[in-house]
């Protein structure tokens, strides 16, 4: 059994059966503290869910890392930041009206949350790589048009690829 700190324990409630479905485990909650009783994987799984939980993602969305072929990243923006201004670094990962985030999550079709100092992203494991890439180069103060363009080129190059191998 395994004891996890919860930032949101009415997103928990509102999904416990999807979740005790997913995991294959039995899970209580106590305020914000949440006990999965199940194998040491499922709470491994537990905690990677509870994370993406924790950064701001929905229980939709956070149930997406228990998949196999999803990749969930979380970063620290500390790690990659050039400033201590911090207020600033985010407002550029979020852009005017959240347009930055909502633009690298259409390129990609990753979910990307920004809470506090980290990122989370979740997507398939190489485009999740390709978007991690773009959310820390704009951490790092590219601008935000040059991150568009490497993703762009990206998924041209990934139409491209996947278009050679349906004709041989």
């Amino acid at each position: 059994m395994v004891t996890i700190v919860v930032n949101n324990p009415k997103e928990i409630t509102r999904k416990k059966e999807r979740i005790e479905e997913k995991l294959n485990a039995k899970i209580n909650l106590k305020g914000n503290l949440l006990e999965i009783n199940s194998n040491p994987l499922e709470e491994f799984e537990a905690q990677r869910l509870v994370d993406a939980l924790n950064l701001g993602f929905s229980a939709d969305k956070a149930l997406k890392v228990l998949d196999e072929e999803t990749m969930f990243i979380k970063i620290n923006i500390k790690d990659y930041a050039n400033t201590k201004n911090l207020e600033v670094v985010r407002a550029r990962l979020i852009g005017t009206h959240g347009k930055t985030k909502k633009t690298i999550e259409e390129i990609t079709k990753c979910d990307i949350s920004i809470h506090e100092n980290e990122v989370g992203i979740i997507g398939s494991a190489e485009i999740a790589e390709n978007a991690l890439t773009a959310v820390t180069n704009i951490i790092k103060g590219t601008k935000q048009a040059n991150a568009y363009r490497y993703l762009e080129k990206i998924k041209t190059q990934r139409k491209i690829k996947n278009w050679k191998q349906r004709i041989k």
